[in-house]
């Protein structure tokens, strides 16, 4: 797909949004015109790349600037050091976690009207609007997806009761039941190849299945839907050789990659926020606007003390820097721009190819109750690369399958999963599915938390509005 394509798509969004700001975005259910809108092709796709934009710039970084810090690797500056002692959250924290629920209900609300309201188009096909709810599912049920990890039993808001302004909480298990049931139909809807760079296919649903899957302990169903995407052959991962050819994963120039299943995209005129505040001025990975180099570790801390200096993925992620904290400081640049000019391009990865080879390694093992072959394998393809040998063939770096059992290979996984997927938001979902975040943390920082935090504050403006919404405990 040509980089017009992606300018297009980007495109639609901010006209859609700007034009409809003061309708689609409002409470009332019926502030656009259904009968005349939802139509044409073009005007559902148009309803369908607003669902894009709610989480978009802004509130994605909300998402990543907190949970980056509640890592074992990581450290918060400014308002985000109120997190590096795990008592709690600061009221700018929950300021901004107020602005992420609601940007992800939004979302899910903008998804309703199109499941809605696209079944009575007049000038679409009956494989049109299969394809259309299909895709609004997916979303729906990746905004459920972030919001019940984060946030625990939430109300689930459907395009039946979008007139309802009071709604009780759903259980986590009647949450995920419904963020499958999306899954399943996005997965059966789906066109097989994405009608546009950042949107979901078939592959990207099963993929989600996947996580989901793994995320509740469903080990069959996550290798299955793991192995149905590394089975289709169409994606595979970057070989890496030198430091420097991670751009062709991160770049901010890079349009895709053999590895990219699902990202939220940007261009110069939609930005990644996210650089903003990963960056010092003048240290040349972002040249412009604002730096606020907000999220740092130390050489002494624990996960970055026990990761080998040879993984190529460590040298790509750390840079040493004196921020008036010492000179054993180091700042991240996983996603840089040296030669940009405005609003970082780089994407933001959802979901890339060696995710599903852990998952698929992880379920694998705990079905088998001991590591396979193929689950080695596929843990060895993504530790190879990062040392610079071709993932498909046996290197020096490779584990041995006879080093390891259930519990050990279980955890050989999710550690190479912590280095893979550094600074993507995925190291603290995962601790938290696996039990292990106050064990994880006390090894780290000798800090017993508040283990209240594992679920964030229901916004006082949810609990204004909704009647039926109660908080959660501790806050």
């Amino acid at each position: 797909m040509c980089i017009m394509n992606k300018i297009i798509y980007i495109t639609a969004i901010a006209l859609f949004v700007s034009a409809c700001t003061d309708s689609l975005l409002e409470e009332n259910p019926k502030a656009i015109a259904t009968e005349t809108f939802y139509n044409t092709a073009a005007e559902v796709e148009a309803a369908i790349n607003a669902i894009y934009y709610n989480v978009g710039v802004s509130q994605l970084t909300n998402e990543i600037n907190i949970l980056e810090p509640l890592t074992d690797y990581s450290y918060g500056k400014g308002s985000l050091s109120y997190l590096n002692d795990y008592v709690g959250y600061s009221p700018a924290n929950m300021t901004n976690m107020g602005y992420l629920w609601q940007a992800y209900y939004l979302m899910i609300r903008n998804a309703n009207l199109v499941i809605l309201n696209t079944p009575n188009g007049t000038e679409t096909t009956e494989d049109q609007k299969k394809r259309y709810v299909a895709e609004a599912r997916f979303l729906r049920a990746h905004a459920y997806f972030h919001l019940v990890r984060l946030w625990g039993p939430i109300p689930l808001r459907t395009e039946e009761n979008m007139k309802d302004i009071d709604i009780a909480r759903s259980s986590i298990d009647e949450v995920y039941n419904f963020i499958i049931s999306d899954l399943l139909v996005a997965e059966l809807n789906c066109p097989d190849t994405p009608r546009l760079l950042g949107t979901p296919s078939k592959l990207v649903a099963k993929t989600m299945l996947a996580d989901v899957y793994l995320t509740t302990g469903n080990w069959s169903s996550a290798k299955e839907k793991a192995g149905e995407v590394i089975d289709s052959g169409k994606f595979s991962l970057v070989e890496i050789e030198k430091v420097e050819d991670f751009e062709k994963i991160y770049g901010a120039e890079l349009l895709t990659s053999s590895e990219e299943i699902f990202y939220q995209k940007f261009t110069r005129d939609y930005g990644n926020n996210i650089l903003t505040f990963m960056h010092y001025p003048g240290d040349g990975y972002k040249p412009y606007g604002a730096a606020y180099f907000s999220h740092y570790t130390f050489g002494s801390n624990l996960f970055f003390k026990n990761w080998d200096n040879d993984d190529l993925r460590k040298q790509n992620n750390f840079y040493k820097k004196d921020i008036a904290l010492g000179d054993d400081t180091y700042l991240y640049k996983k996603f840089i721009d040296p030669n940009g000019y405005n609003n970082s391009p780089n994407d933001w990865p959802y979901y890339r190819y060696p995710e599903v080879l852990l998952i698929y390694a992880e379920a694998d093992n705990r079905i088998n109750k001991s590591p396979t072959s193929k689950a080695m394998e596929y843990l060895n393809m993504v530790h190879r690369r990062a040392y610079g040998y071709p993932s498909t063939q046996p290197s020096p770096v490779d584990f041995n399958i006879n080093d390891y059992n259930e519990e050990s290979f279980f955890e050989l996984v999710l550690m190479e999963k912590a280095y893979e997927t550094f600074f993507e938001a995925k190291r603290w979902f995962d601790l938290k599915r696996t039990n292990k975040t106050a064990q994880v943390i006390k090894q780290a920082f000798n800090i017993d938390m508040n283990i209240n935090m594992l679920f964030w504050p229901i916004p006082t403006g949810e609990l204004s509005y909704n009647k039926l919404m109660d908080q959660n405990p501790g806050y």
